[in-house]
């Protein structure tokens, strides 16, 4: 299994209010069919995590193919999944597949509550793409805030989920001593899930329960500890060696997990926190209006109308 550079990104939401400069700088080099859907969500939370999603994913493909950053373009196939159109194909009428940029670099963004994260897997030597089986790898992430509102107590939502985790997953969920620690527990299995279907690209629609985890367990997930990296798959009791997994601990209320495909990252990093003059090109600042033009400046006013989601 060839080794490969893993980058992993995190943003808090919570410490960024946008200004209408800032925002107007980041929808300026987002494409017009991206803002037609940001515009859709009816919540400014959903709004600004998913244009973080972009402007990261933008970053990203820039950085490592060397593309200018406003020339980054992004179309979605069969299964709704972004995926990176290098400028050599762009025009070609191919609406589906990865592209060229499929065999060169792989990425995926997750985000819930105040966290938006990415995480990218690009060749270590991008002179092995001819070698057997060299396109075939991939990468899903997702980030799940450790906590239960529900209403009910939790031993019932336990209950109504049961039917998606393994015997093996729950006896490690039920073992943990507190509430806690079994929502904690449930949390780090539900994210590992999310992040293998999402590598797959099929979505929550596959048999879960059928898909068992058993995770590292010989450290217990802390910010200190992560990333752990022992954590394995079975699917339908077949252990799935072309797999590897990581869990991360982000801060004390949130975790995520990163699935790898047929590829090993050559470190074992933590996520890197950036801001948002770190997710616009180099030339710009976030703020200072400029030459954006007045579309954009009107758009960017209707979506600062947009309401917060009740805390």
């Amino acid at each position: 299994m060839n080794k490969h550079i893993c980058t992993r990104w995190a943003f808090d939401l919570g410490k960024w209010t946008p200004t209408l400069a800032q925002l107007s700088k980041a929808v300026a080099v987002i494409q017009i069919e991206e803002r037609q859907r940001l515009m859709k969500f009816h919540f400014i939370d959903d709004f600004l995590s998913s244009l973080i999603g972009r402007l990261l994913m933008r970053k990203y493909v820039s950085g490592c193919s060397h593309e200018d950053y406003q020339q980054v373009q992004f179309k979605r196939d069969a299964r709704g999944k972004p995926y990176w159109l290098p400028k050599c194909n762009k025009g070609d009428g191919d609406d589906e597949g990865e592209g060229e940029g499929g065999s060169m670099l792989s990425f995926n963004v997750s985000h819930q509550g105040k966290l938006v994260v990415l995480a990218g897997i690009a060749r270590s030597d991008p002179t092995c793409l001819g070698e057997e089986g060299g396109d075939e790898f991939g990468i899903g992430v997702d980030v799940m805030k450790i906590s239960y509102d529900g209403g009910r107590p939790l031993k019932d939502f336990f209950r109504l989920m049961k039917s998606k985790f393994s015997t093996q997953e729950w006896s490690f969920i039920g073992a943990q001593s507190s509430d806690r620690g079994q929502l904690k527990a449930f949390m780090r299995h539900w994210c590992l899930k999310e992040a293998y279907v999402k590598e797959l690209g099929v979505g929550i629609t596959i048999d879960l329960e059928k898909i068992s985890f058993n995770v590292d367990a010989s450290h217990t997930l802390e910010e200190s500890s992560s990333p752990l990296q022992g954590t394995i798959l079975h699917c339908d009791d077949t252990l799935m060696t072309n797999w590897r997994f990581e869990e991360h601990l982000l801060d004390e209320d949130y975790c995520a997990a990163i699935a790898f495909r047929n590829c090993l990252p050559v470190d074992q990093e933590k996520f890197t926190w950036l801001h948002f003059n770190d997710l616009i090109p180099p030339d710009g600042r976030g703020d200072a209006i400029g030459s954006v033009n007045g579309d954009i400046l009107e758009y960017c006013k209707q979506a600062l109308l947009k309401p917060y989601k009740k805390s």
